[in-house]
């Protein structure tokens, strides 16, 4: 077994008599990635998944139940493809029990999306910002996030494309995915716009100032401003 692991890691491949031959670009990680079905996450919520859009860009702690297991963590596995320019799946937490172990991991990971199969997982608001009840079709936001996620035109115009994707038949779950991920290079690109001149191979930091003076509409504000701070641009 030793043999095996060390072969993979160097080589990228192993080969037994049992099993025959194991090469690691026949598992592309794209494709690990892309498992998960943001079509169904949409199909299941509508408008309400740019709740989870939202939630997802700006880091806040999600978590998801339902009695069957096997179904929070097929839909914990999509969510983290809202913020596709991440391409961070270390964020997911399939499945946790409400031990002190387990939510000390979970506590200690920003944005993290927990999977649960105990319905008390309700009764515990410190865990979470947004709650997703799968069994019965709702989304929760805690009172504590509800300023960093208030919806405004900005979030309505994002759902509606979310939305008008998801219901094409003719469109993939890459496509989808590669969609809203354009929508959301043009939103960073807005929140570039209000940074200052960084040094080559450091990341831009947004003047708040400039960001105000601009006027936007006050969650489209409050949205950039979060989304900054997700996105380490944010003066300190």
């Amino acid at each position: 077994m030793l043999e095996s692991y060390i072969s993979v890691l160097t080589r990228g491949s192993c080969r037994s008599e049992d099993n025959g031959t194991f090469l690691c670009r026949d598992y592309e990680q794209r494709a690990a990635f892309l498992s998960g079905s943001i079509k169904d996450v949409v199909s299941q919520f509508g408008m309400e998944a740019v709740i989870l859009y939202t939630a997802v860009m700006l880091k806040k702690r999600i978590a998801v139940y339902h009695p069957r297991l096997e179904a929070a963590q097929e839909f914990t596995r999509a969510l983290p493809a809202f913020a596709w320019h991440r391409q961070d799946w270390s964020i997911v937490h399939p499945y946790v029990h409400l031990n002190p172990e387990e939510l000390e991991a979970l506590k200690s990971c920003p944005g993290s999306i927990g999977g649960f199969h105990d319905p008390e997982i309700s009764n515990r608001p410190d865990l979470y910002d947004v709650f997703v009840n799968l069994a019965e079709g709702s989304i929760t936001v805690s009172p504590n996030a509800k300023e960093a996620l208030t919806m405004g035109k900005l979030h309505k115009d994002i759902g509606q494309l979310i939305v008008s994707l998801a219901d094409d038949p003719e469109v993939s779950d890459a496509q989808v995915i590669k969609d809203i991920s354009g929508k959301t290079r043009e939103i960073l690109s807005i929140l570039t716009s209000f940074a200052d001149d960084a040094p080559a191979g450091e990341k831009p930091t947004v003047n708040v100032e400039r960001l105000r003076q601009k006027r936007l509409p006050p969650a489209t504000e409050n949205f950039l401003f979060h989304l900054a701070a997700a996105e380490q641009m944010l003066q300190t």
